[in-house]
């Protein structure tokens, strides 16, 4: 899994609760998002170099999804529909319905996100100029699934370590910085803030001398909630909040390298890694496919069941119009709710800019197999 966090991830917070004098009305749960039945006229036009990529770039998964109940069918028959456009959309249309996803508010707009793979300079050993380890998946680290019990909890595990018969919580991000870990590191980098942030990407790339580059996955966390070292920066009155980007972090954390340790520190969670096989396609997403650039996107299982197609309508940060076909290939810590999709824009600098500064409205169709119940999105809690 790549679990990605989109780059507005790196200040994301929640509104506190606000008092709207409404005391005697009992707050009701709801769905978090609604599918509207929706024409195949009302999707926005598409050129047939992004239909056919958009459809590629799903029907890659389809060896993954041939047992699934929904999608199973679909994809042996996709098997077999010639690469040009025409025979694409006669597909889509004779097999797929398409729904509009709509907010709890039964909006059509939602956040846009994007996300990347990035390429860091490090060493298999540690030097003089690399010395921040990588760590691999520490063998002391328990993993409870909770909802193997409690099916409410769909999606929620326990991590910590056994002291005793006592589970305790794992140490936090400002503890293995501090004392290092138990776990054998995989790589070394040499700067703490690439490796902050690819623990944001959740995967990434180790340039190595002689021209080697490791790829590096999502291996697993250490149990504790992400929270974005911009909303330090933002809190601490080093930033302000709508100038807060990667560029805008990297470039304070250079000018103030004696108070990284706090900015870290201001993020509890933990990423741990593991070594994947050298390859120049993407990197693997949360249904073990690589992903496609401009293509595959990370969505909240809880709303998009992965292996699903979509059909987005959104802007690049300069706002250049997007509209496409994209697979639901992955899933991210901050990807959640309603109306919500992170996009991946592939490997290097040149798509950390885009995903970096991407932070867009748009809108969701999901294209489903006909005769197929719908995914059941759970409520809301009450309040939100």
């Amino acid at each position: 899994m790549v679990w990605a966090l989109p780059m507005v991830a790196l200040l994301a917070g929640c509104d506190g609760g606000k008092d709207t004098g409404k005391k005697d009305e009992a707050a009701k749960p709801h769905a978090v998002a609604t599918y509207v039945s929706a024409p195949w006229e009302a999707l926005p036009a598409v050129s047939d170099s992004d239909l056919l990529a958009g459809f590629e770039s799903w029907r890659s998964a389809c060896q993954r999804l041939k047992a699934d109940p929904v999608w199973g069918a679909t994809c042996a028959a996709a098997a077999t529909v010639p690469g040009d456009a025409v025979a694409v959309r006669g597909f889509l249309k004779e097999r797929l319905d398409v729904f509009g996803l709509r907010s709890a508010d039964n909006t059509p707009n939602g956040l846009i996100t994007g996300y990347y793979e990035p390429v860091y300079p490090g060493s298999l050993t540690e030097t003089a100029t690399a010395h921040v380890p990588v760590y691999g998946v520490p063998d002391d680290l328990i993993i409870v699934n909770l909802e193997s019990i409690y099916p409410e909890l769909k999606g929620k595990r326990l991590r910590g370590r056994l002291e005793g018969r006592v589970l305790k919580p794992y140490d936090d991000a400002s503890t293995i910085n501090g004392q290092g870990s138990t776990a054998k590191p995989i790589a070394w980098l040499t700067n703490p803030m690439d490796l902050q942030f690819l623990q944001i990407q959740g995967s990434g790339r180790i340039q190595l001398a002689g021209g080697r580059q490791l790829r590096v996955g999502y291996g697993d966390q250490n149990g504790y909630p992400y929270r974005p070292i911009g909303r330090w920066l933002v809190e601490q009155g080093e930033l302000k909040k709508e100038d807060v980007t990667m560029g805008a972090i990297s470039a304070w954390a250079k000018a103030n390298p004696q108070r990284i340790p706090q900015l870290l520190a201001s993020n509890p969670s933990y990423v741990f890694f593991s070594a994947r096989p050298d390859s120049n396609e993407g990197p693997r997403g949360s249904l073990n496919v690589p992903l496609t650039a401009g293509y595959s996107v990370a969505v909240d299982r809880k709303v998009i069941p992965l292996g699903s197609l979509l059909w987005l309508s959104t802007t690049k940060p300069d706002g250049s119009p997007i509209a496409r076909p994209v697979a639901a290939q992955d899933t991210g810590g901050a990807i959640t709710g309603e109306v919500r999709a992170d996009l991946f824009w592939g490997t290097g600098d040149a798509a950390g800019e885009l995903a970096g500064n991407m932070k867009q409205q748009g809108q969701i169709w999901m294209l489903w197999p006909k005769g197929a119940a719908l995914p059941h999105v759970p409520d809301a809690p009450a309040g939100t």
